[in-house]
């Protein structure tokens, strides 16, 4: 069967799922699957099809394939050997951990190469730290993306501070590229984040981006925004002048005093694109700063002094006011950094210490006051309070917690003392986890971001050619003067750069992504967001899903005596069994103010029942089976007894050996919120609600029923939700899969995409699926399916946008009435309204 092949686990590897470019439906290449056929022939079963075990690509295909490489975390080489770790994304099944493993043993200077799928980590070692270095290249050739775990800290992270659009990411990327100290850098515009692996100090990368025109900041907690005071001032002053330089040639103070104000006007506000300009040539990039500058200067050069003013004027107006906006979407993040307080009072012995979070280790207790946020994950070892747990899964009721109820950090105390036993370090605990995730997730490209940039890097230098045909070749021709022409060149030029549509599509992710993380739900990457809002059909897995997964008493019959009689024999026989069922009639029981009676000679029989003596006479609880091998006729109860498993609920029988007292029927109840949310997902155009389930026909009727869905599947295996997954995308939907996370993984790694519920209780939760439902309900489902679609059409709004801006601006340059300030103001206004369209996510509620 395909879950004994599969690791016991049943982890989903996010891994695999965050190569947007590989489909769920494939593990790996035909040749690949060819190649290890054999080996998962052995490992799986032979109802279980090789290709369908290897399209479940999240999940680990074959124990066979992992055993062995689970052994490779110990080098064999010399220990004088350099070292280094890497997470590999994209490996669909073992066979791609081979084929990596296979073209880095082909390297100079490695040691050692190993690839371990289940962790999706790579290991080399080598005899020099330079050797590393094409490693990445080479992952990357394969087709798969990969990150260095930085073990020693050689990875440093800075808040870059001035970017105005994607491209500026780019040209800092290249200008510390051309650096020999610096070995991998990244910038993200999105998040404003620079990750570089250097030799070099801190200080000399900061001057380095200081020397392109922006700002290196230290990524630390206790970052604080600086305030744009230069650049406002800046805009002010070379406001006013051109304001001035414009009223003084309506007078009769000479020309010249108008364009020296237009020259100094010039100067203020185009020194920083200047300066970015030349590092961007010298890196051999073409950015808006290049093209802006190439225009301000141009205008100058032909005599149009006030154009090139107006123009960066502008252009630094727009940056100025994009910067602003761009910095609400990286503070969604930084709101949720300061989520957890920096501080916590510890207890030692009878004293009370504060200490920084950062001290404190596993085992020791902290005491959090009314009122006050939980400073670190913990269980509760004194007091009892409701503690408001919004910040973490979303939930708008505070939850009533006690003695040995988990805690997490972020969550606020509402009353009452609490001391709690610290289980996680601050860096571990699970406010940590989801900062860590949501930056992963915004510093992703989604597919249409990185189609767009692919674009954008074709069209800018294709349109800065053609800039330089229409200022040389008319007037070659005499079609016009070559200062008519220069000018439209120099139009051209501005237009040249898709600012606004490059950013339409990064913004929007990273403010949707903020929101759901603000809401308890974590979307680990813009191709999960989109893949979110095309889905047209959910599955949802019933046990702990749809319902509790608690089994409750749902009915008690009885056939002698009376309800409270037989519910007292019930839980003195069950009451020394810590079987779910028994559990439930235990608490049941107690919630009903039933009293136990005075038992003796407990026995449990074994896969039947319970059985005890009761004031000298022996009482059974078991199930049917137990009764007939009791030879106890079940005459009066049977019409019961099918009545309650036909509706699928599990029957426990009360009597003795002379006859029977009645029935308690025991069921799995749904969830209060389910049937509210299932509701809600079909209202946001969500076309089918499907529910996969084990249990047998009578029961998933009654559930489907409860739960409003529209349709189920019952009595099915493992594999058998994979087939009922793959039916619904045969039938044309695009189909998400919710499960709790660690069971059903074959189904969530089938569907197109997979959705764990209850990430806060789990850290298996938190790795399973692409979107992760931090609560243990399905309330913010809805939430998330609307803000995907939301999400979609403004991405597709931003895109046309910003294309119609363009066409419209080329179309008016050659007849003439298009003028280099319009030409500025529709490329940096186009990008702000984009701007300002994307953030309407991050204030977006259901």
């Amino acid at each position: 069967m395909a879950d004994k092949c599969c690791n016991d686990n049943n982890e989903v590897k996010n891994t695999c799922s965050s190569d947007s470019s590989t489909e769920k439906a494939s593990c790996c290449s035909s040749s690949q699957q060819n190649e290890h056929k054999q080996e998962a022939d052995q490992c799986c079963s032979n109802n279980t099809d090789v290709t369908e075990v290897t399209k479940s690509e999240k999940t680990s295909c074959c124990d066979s394939e992992q055993q062995p490489l689970e052994k490779t975390d110990a080098y064999s080489n010399d220990t004088s050997d350099e070292k280094m770790t890497y997470q590999v994304h994209g490996m669909d099944c073992p066979a791609c951990a081979k084929t990596i493993e296979k073209a880095l043993s082909k390297l100079k200077n490695l040691t050692e190469v190993k690839v371990n799928y289940s962790t999706a980590k790579l290991q080399v070692a080598a005899s020099s730290v330079d050797a590393f270095t094409p490693v990445e290249t080479e992952i990357k050739k394969l087709g798969y993306s990969v990150e260095p775990i930085n073990q020693k800290k050689d990875y440093r992270t800075f808040h870059i501070e001035g970017m105005d659009c994607g491209s500026c990411a780019k040209s800092i990327e290249n200008h510390l590229n051309t650096l020999p100290t610096v070995k991998d850098v990244s910038v993200n515009f999105s998040t404003g984040k620079l990750k570089i692996y250097a030799s070099s100090h801190e200080e000399s990368i900061m001057r380095e981006v200081s020397k392109i025109g922006f700002k290196a900041v230290p990524d630390t907690k206790k970052l604080t925004q600086p305030k744009k005071k230069k650049e406002n001032a800046s805009v002010i002053v070379s406001g006013s002048l051109i304001a001035l330089g414009f009223i003084s040639s309506f007078t009769i103070i000479p020309s010249i005093v108008s364009i020296i104000l237009y020259a100094i006007a010039i100067v203020i506000s185009g020194i920083k694109p200047v300066r970015s300009a030349f590092y961007a040539i010298k890196s051999r990039s073409l950015d808006m700063n290049v093209l802006m500058s190439a225009a301000a200067i141009g205008a100058a050069l032909i005599g149009e002094w006030l154009e090139g003013a107006v123009v960066v004027w502008l252009f630094a107006i727009g940056n100025y006011l994009q910067t602003k906006s761009i910095e609400q979407t990286r503070n969604s993040i930084r709101n949720l950094m300061d989520l957890a307080p920096p501080e916590a009072w510890v207890k030692a012995g009878s004293e009370m210490v504060k200490k920084p979070v950062e001290h404190i280790t596993i085992g020791e207790t902290i005491v959090v006051k009314p009122g006050d946020k939980l400073p670190l994950d913990g269980e509760i070892i004194q007091g009892e309070s409701s503690v408001n747990q919004a910040p973490i899964t979303g939930e708008s009721i505070p939850v009533d917690k006690g003695i040995g109820d988990p805690v997490y950090a972020g969550s606020i105390n509402e009353h009452g003392s609490l001391e709690i036993k610290v289980t996680k370090l601050a860096d571990d605990s699970t406010i940590a986890k989801i900062i860590h995730l949501v930056e992963e997730a915004q510093e992703q490209k989604a597919p249409t971001e990185a189609f767009i940039d692919k674009f954008a890097a074709i069209y800018t230098p294709i349109v800065f050619v053609l800039a330089l045909v229409v200022m040389v070749l008319p007037p070659l021709f005499s079609i016009g003067t070559w200062g008519e022409w220069f000018y439209r060149g120099l139009e051209l030029l501005v237009i040249a750069c898709p600012c606004a549509l490059v950013i339409s599509t990064p913004v929007a992710i990273v403010s949707a992504i903020g929101n759901a993380a603000k809401n308890g739900v974590l979307i680990k990457g813009g191709t999960f967001l989109e893949k979110a809002g095309a889905i047209t059909a959910i599955a949802f897995d019933k046990t702990g899903t749809l319902t509790e997964g608690k089994p409750k008493v749902s009915d008690i019959k009885a056939s002698n005596g009376s309800e409270q009689e037989l519910l007292s024999i019930a839980f003195t026989l069950e009451n020394h069994s810590t079987h779910p069922i028994a559990k439930s009639i235990v608490n049941y029981a107690n919630n009903k103010g039933t009293q136990a009676q005075h038992g003796e000679l407990f026995r449990n029989i074994v896969g039947k029942g319970v059985q005890a003596t009761i004031n000298g006479t022996i009482y059974y609880a078991g199930n049917p089976k137990l009764f007939d091998e009791l030879s106890v006729p079940l005459t009066i109860i049977e019409k019961d007894v099918q009545e309650m498993q036909r509706n699928g609920k599990t029957v426990v029988i009360i009597g003795t050996q002379q006859g029977t007292l009645g029935t308690i029927a025991v069921s799995d109840t749904i969830r209060n919120t389910s049937a509210v949310a299932l509701h809600a997902l079909q209202q946001s155009g969500i076309k089918q609600t499907v529910m996969l389930t084990g249990d047998n026909e009578g029961t998933a009727k009654t559930i489907a029923s409860e739960a409003n869905v529209n349709r189920y599947f019952a009595e099915l295996f493992p594999e058998d939700k994979v087939d009922a997954i793959k039916k619904l995308q045969q039938e044309g939907y695009k189909v998400a899969m919710v499960g709790d996370g660690i069971n059903d993984a074959p189904a969530l790694a089938t569907a197109d995409l997979g959705i764990a519920m209850g990430g806060a209780g789990t850290d298996t939760a938190m790795e399973t699926a692409d979107i992760i439902l931090m609560a243990d309900n399905l309330d913010q489902l809805p939430h998330t399916m609307k803000l995907s679609q939301k999400a979609l059409r403004i991405i597709k709004q931003n895109i046309w946008f910003s294309i119609i801006i363009k066409v419209i601006a080329l179309a008016l340059i050659f007849p003439g009435w298009l003028t280099l300030w319009i030409a500025v103001l529709s490329d940096t206004g186009a990008a702000l309204i984009v701007i300002l369209n994307a953030l309407r996510l991050l204030k977006f509620k259901h």
